[in-house]
């Protein structure tokens, strides 16, 4: 093992040191006011390392790790698009990044000004009345429209209305939040495409019922054509849509969620609109209503006064505070500088263009792979598994031989519709070329597991680490280095 493969508290040494903390010059001791029983006893296990090893032990680690700006990253239902380093600039302002939450609407005009902004753009996006930019992630975002949604019926004084329909096709998010928001979760039954039955939709719709969760297109990459029947079914039953913003992508510039009948809905601000996304953040998920829910927003909430200003509003009917201060603040930056530099002019390509490559790539592969639904997809489709399975090679060695190419997998075994489910989106950012590249790496992988089987199930055979026990890997995880000692 080279010196720098080594953790680093393997390179620890007696006596080094990086960094001093300089002297307080505001003249406080930070400690004087802490409670003793607050105050370690024990000086931190922490390394003892030089500067110059911490600078090189993180950036051979970050040469080690897999992400969209070395390489094609096609993950379904993730929308993994390349984040223009312009988002970074501006979000790295000093004018923004210097704000504290806390400092009063009068001094922080600018930055108010970009929440209101970006709130209405979304919403014009979106077909909806307004949105709030407070939660933190997509999941998060789904808690507080599901929120809303059943605050909009106890409001109503409607306390039965507890269920919520999710397809069986759903994100694992979906139940998950109906969950944690106090609902019952009802399952309703997709058809082969994916698309919701109908026929088994309509008997579930009861005056229990609040609302039904969707995304459209569905998790297998197919439109819902007949989702304006079901907005009427679920309307009339007396319930509220939601929409699960994480397939937003392929709609941009042509269909609206407010337009096919939805609700509420959440967005993933860090996917659709280019931010990074991945490694547990940073995120954040606005949430859009109809016009009759808008007061029902959460807490606090960004207006525009007669007299141009900006200031914070805390609203009689809201359901409450959901976040700290005004969200993830860094991220809106991004996403609103991502849709300045698009412009309406461009913003509508985004959508065809994700769909363009998903079925470039699907028509390219499915003499290969099994392609279990025919026809358009929109920004992503999913195989399943190899069609020549005679060999026993499964998608999860597919998926591991793919990373000696250099390239990411796909998102496998989801949706759980299929038993070898390989679900690709390629999204809007990548080139003919790198698309081309991929496919002509899938049919050589394809090959391989017809002509030598072996070498494709002991992939990946160029990565540090090979085949890990992941079982007791995530049943015993190790997470300190003393643990690793022993």
């Amino acid at each position: 093992m080279k010196y720098y493969d080594k953790l680093i508290f393997e390179l620890s040494r007696p006596g080094r040191k990086g960094y001093e903390l300089p002297e307080d010059k505001y003249g406080c001791d930070a400690l004087k006011d802490m409670p003793a029983d607050l105050l370690r006893k024990d000086t931190p296990e922490l390394p003892e390392v030089s500067e110059l090893d911490v600078v090189r032990h993180y950036t051979n680690l970050s040469s080690k790790n897999f992400g969209v700006d070395t390489g094609f990253y096609p993950l379904g239902s993730c929308t993994m698009k390349y984040n223009p380093k312009i988002n970074e600039e501006v979000a790295a302002m000093p004018e923004f990044a210097g704000l504290h939450p806390l400092q009063p609407a009068e001094s922080a005009q600018g930055a108010l000004e970009l929440y209101y902004n970006l709130q209405h753009a979304l919403a014009n996006i979106a077909g909806l009345a307004e949105f709030t930019l407070n939660p933190y992630a997509g999941a998060h975002g789904e808690l507080t429209g599901l929120m809303v949604m059943r605050q909009y019926h106890l409001s109503r004084g409607d306390e039965k209305r507890r269920k919520v329909i999710v397809p069986d096709s759903a994100h694992g998010t979906n139940p998950a939040s109906a969950m944690v928001a106090g609902l019952e979760v009802v399952e309703v039954k997709s058809k082969p495409n994916g698309s919701i039955d109908v026929e088994d939709l309509k008997p579930l719709l009861d005056d229990t019922v609040a609302g039904i969760m969707m995304t459209n297109p569905n998790t297998l990459g197919m439109f819902e054509t007949e989702i304006m029947e079901i907005a009427k079914l679920v309307h009339e039953a007396g319930g509220l849509l939601y929409y699960d913003g994480a397939n937003l992508n392929p709609m941009l510039g042509k269909v609206r969620p407010g337009d096919m009948g939805f609700d509420i809905m959440h967005i993933n601000l860090h996917k659709t609109f280019s931010t990074p996304h991945g490694g547990g953040g940073p995120g954040s998920g606005p949430v859009g209503v109809a016009a009759h829910l808008v007061d029902l927003l959460p807490n606090p909430r960004v207006k525009k006064g007669e007299d141009g200003k900006f200031y914070i509003e805390n609203g009689d009917k809201s359901l409450g505070s959901i976040s700290s201060f005004l969200g993830n603040f860094g991220v809106m930056m991004k996403a609103y500088a991502y849709i300045l530099s698009l412009g309406k002019e461009n913003l509508k390509n985004v959508g065809p263009m994700a769909t363009l490559n998903a079925n470039y790539i699907k028509e390219s592969l499915k003499d290969d792979y099994l392609l279990p639904i025919e026809g358009a997809c929109k920004h992503e489709f999913v195989f399943d598994g190899l069609k020549d399975k005679s060999t026993g090679v499964t998608t999860l060695n597919v998926a591991k031989r793919l990373l000696d190419y250099g390239f990411h997998a796909p998102t496998i075994y989801f949706p759980l519709l299929f038993h070898e489910s390989m679900m690709i989106e390629p999204t809007e950012t990548e080139s003919k070329e790198t698309l081309d590249e991929f496919i002509e790496v899938m049919h050589k992988v394809a090959k391989e597991a017809r002509e030598n089987p072996e070498m494709v199930k002991n992939a990946p055979h160029t990565t540090l680490i090979s085949h890990p026990d992941e079982t007791t890997a995530a049943k015993k995880p190790i997470l300190t280095y003393r643990q690793m000692k022993g």
